[in-house]
């Protein structure tokens, strides 16, 4: 198991420059989250990979700015775009293999234009049997406006697809669709492969480690006592934090846990 932390935490900032501001303040696992097209390019991932290897920082997934277009891209009636949809996540996957990272976030579908659970199943093992061939895992994140924030949803596909579907537990998301976060640990168990974490309490969903209620340590627990291989990303909006430092001692917070768990 390991901490990080995502540079989507410190938009609009470019991406490098919230790279190099996390690597330069000792993170040594990140999310990178892509904010648009040109960001795809070869020499543009050249040059993350190149930060990346000098500050040996290890980047675990990619998040992409074009989970908002899955649902008409992937998920609809229309053949042509699923065929270009699997064509554009190539892209991805070369970015990532060249940056070195391992796992895809993906939202999925809109929860108002439901697609039948065999339809997704379907289009999801399309897009997770592409990313085996670059070996990368497409997870799926439960985000409550998408069909995926549903846990009896989740369940289904759980039981429909085996061990051929992973997840992202993302907390925020969890608490804005009025799941139980221990539920889904308990329900999606080892199949959760990686963590979006903030804290949750009276003054939002989204909070700094510490500003609310979340059990963070029987949190931790849980998930590696089912996947002792998780990422665990702190995952916050800029307006929840007030500089690099709260950042970094919300990353020792997740790393202590880890290091207490482990012995």
């Amino acid at each position: 198991m390991i901490a990080g932390v995502s540079t989507a935490c410190l938009y609009p900032k470019l991406l490098e420059e919230s790279l190099y501001d996390l690597a330069l303040n000792g993170i040594s696992n990140v999310e990178i989250f892509i904010n648009t097209y040109s960001e795809f390019q070869k020499n543009f991932a050249v040059s993350i990979s190149e930060i990346l290897n000098h500050f040996d920082v290890n980047c675990v997934s990619v998040h992409p700015f074009t989970a908002e277009i899955e649902p008409i891209m992937a998920f609809s009636a229309y053949e042509r775009r699923t065929n270009d949809a699997l064509e554009y996540l190539k892209h991805c996957f070369e970015f990532m293999n060249i940056i070195n990272a391992g796992i895809f976030v993906l939202h999925g579908n809109k929860g108002s234009i439901n697609a039948p659970r065999e339809l997704f199943c379907e289009r999801y093992s399309m897009m997770y049997n592409l990313g085996k061939k670059f070996g990368i895992t497409v997870a799926l994140e439960n985000v409550s406006r998408c069909q995926s924030g549903n846990l009896g949803f989740l369940r289904d596909l759980s039981n429909m697809l085996g061990d051929d579907i992973k997840f992202v537990l993302d907390t925020k998301q969890a608490v804005r669709s009025k799941e139980n976060i221990f539920d889904i640990i308990n329900t999606l168990k080892e199949k959760i492969v990686h963590v979006h974490l903030s804290d949750n309490g009276e003054l939002g969903d989204c909070l700094m480690l510490g500003k609310g209620r979340l059990n963070i340590p029987r949190l931790i627990s849980d998930i590696y006592a089912y996947n002792p291989d998780v990422s665990i990303i702190l995952e916050l909006y800029r307006s929840n934090f007030n500089g690099i430092s709260d950042l970094t001692s919300n990353y020792n917070i997740i790393l202590n846990n880890i290091k207490n768990i482990q012995g």
